[in-house]
């Protein structure tokens, strides 16, 4: 049938070809929520990756032998011992202690530098993995393989796959929400669908206070009209459709059109955050000069998580000049900067969800692609360090207070109870209710999945115990 053919037809027949397309959406209707195959710890996951690095020794990962000999070549003896075979000439690498103490939070005791007093105040609830590791030295390939499992672009992300596997408890809204305060250094393949179907793809929220635009609609546009445009855009499609049935973009793009259509009823109240307390905007740090954005992001995805989002990532430090990787040349900058920015939201963020009980049922998440170098670079800067770094995990039932893993006596490289991505991923699949190895999705010729032929499920126990 032919687009004038389509157009020829009566009004009332028109109507029954829209009503027939949005009944067929509906039946197969990808985002609609499944059970999860297993036993699941988490209905939701809120990612916060700290973009460009964070320094481990300087943050999770206290080193008092590294503090000892700071200022000090490294022996060649003792390169040997710690592996430091990326290190051609070790007379010219400076040991780099760190500037911060480490004092115990909470009654775990756990160590935490005085660059997160608040996240030390809640150190009960972290558990924190000292013992991640990667293989990937540059900024794209480790955010992709930290977000995707591979280091090339092109591969589906965390948040896709579980919105994948498991869908997401409200239509209304997107499942898989990103907000950023910038440009990544890996762009939007981060959080891409990949070769899974583009209605999997994150959802990019902005800064600020409308973190959407155009929820409502120009003056003179009536609801009525509206839902006649998209009706008539919904037919015309679907009949396109069937002419290029491989084709998910067009699939994603009708999905998008009807998601936009009923986010103006419930976006508005979703992103709305002065309907919550001034106990609680003070809480995540709202309406003060440092913490304000990451403050306001921190807020919404609890309020996201809340009405049933599955995947929340809020990336932090994109902007040149307020950026983690500008500890290159700055380190005690740098990062006392950024965690003024990010402590007070991210510790605001687990109080928050603890007082109204969501903390169990959400699983909390924070890293980088790497973390930085235990040696000198220049007067006052750490280089990317991907051989031993830190995360941590808090919510999800897991028995926080803790220290998982470690890096050796310098802070080189990781030596006990060793995390890669897949891992962590695979982890993170598990606590949700899905088996790493089971999750696949049948792409030229193969089952692919997140982690690949990696991967360590198991790894969840440890959390738990």
């Amino acid at each position: 049938m032919t687009r004038r053919e389509v157009l020829s037809r009566t009004a009332c027949g028109f109507g029954m070809a829209a009503v027939a397309g949005m009944m067929e959406a509906a039946e197969t209707n990808p985002l609609l929520p499944k059970a999860p195959p297993l036993s699941a710890k988490a209905k939701s996951v809120i990612y916060l990756h700290m973009h460009g690095g964070v320094s481990h020794v300087d943050t999770f990962d206290p080193k008092p032998e590294l503090t000892k000999y700071t200022g000090k070549p490294l022996s060649a003896e003792l390169a040997k011992v710690i592996k430091t075979s990326f290190i051609h000439d070790p007379s010219k690498a400076i040991l780099r202690g760190s500037p911060w103490e480490f004092r115990p939070g909470g009654k775990s005791g756990l160590l935490v530098s005085d660059l997160y007093p608040n996240l030390r105040d809640v150190a009960d609830d972290l558990l924190v993995l000292r013992g991640c590791y990667s293989d990937q030295f540059d900024h794209a390939p480790a955010i992709y393989l930290r977000h995707t499992g591979h280091q090339l672009p092109g591969r589906p992300c965390l948040g896709s796959w579980l919105t994948y596997g498991l869908g997401t408890e409200n239509q209304n809204l997107p499942a898989f929400v990103v907000m950023s305060d910038g440009s990544t250094k890996s762009g939007p393949p981060a959080y891409s669908s990949g070769f899974l179907p583009a209605v999997y793809q994150g959802t990019v929220f902005r800064s600020g206070d409308s973190p959407i635009l155009y929820l409502k609609n120009p003056e003179g546009v009536t609801r009525e009209t509206q839902r006649a445009t998209l009706d008539f855009i919904n037919a015309m499609d679907r009949i396109q459709q069937r002419t290029r049935p491989e084709d998910s973009t067009l699939e994603a793009r009708i999905a998008s059109y009807e998601l936009a259509y009923r986010m103006q009823s419930a976006a508005p109240d979703a992103v709305d955050i002065s309907k919550e307390s001034e106990a609680t905007r003070k809480l995540y740090g709202i309406g003060e000069e440092f913490t304000d954005d990451f403050g306001r992001k921190c807020l919404l995805a609890r309020r996201l998580v809340e009405r049933g989002v599955r995947f929340v990532e809020l990336i932090s430090g994109t902007n040149v000049g307020q950026d983690w990787d500008d500890a290159h040349t700055d380190l005690t900058g740098s990062h006392a900067r950024m965690t003024k920015k990010t402590d007070k939201p991210i510790a605001g963020l687990i109080r928050d969800l603890k007082s109204l009980g969501m903390l169990d049922s959400t699983l909390i998440v924070w890293g980088g692609e790497f973390g930085r170098t235990p040696l000198s670079q220049g007067d006052n800067g750490r280089d990317h360090h991907p051989y031993g770094f830190t995360s941590w995990m808090a919510g999800a039932g897991i028995k926080g207070g803790r220290a998982l893993g470690a890096t050796d006596d310098f802070g080189v490289q990781a030596s006990e109870m060793r995390v890669d991505a897949h891992d962590l991923n695979a982890t993170i699949l598990r606590l949700m209710g899905i088996n790493h190895r089971q999750l696949t999705y049948l792409f030229q010729g193969r089952d692919m999945r997140l982690t690949d032929v990696k991967g360590d499920g198991e790894f969840s126990a440890k959390l738990l115990g």
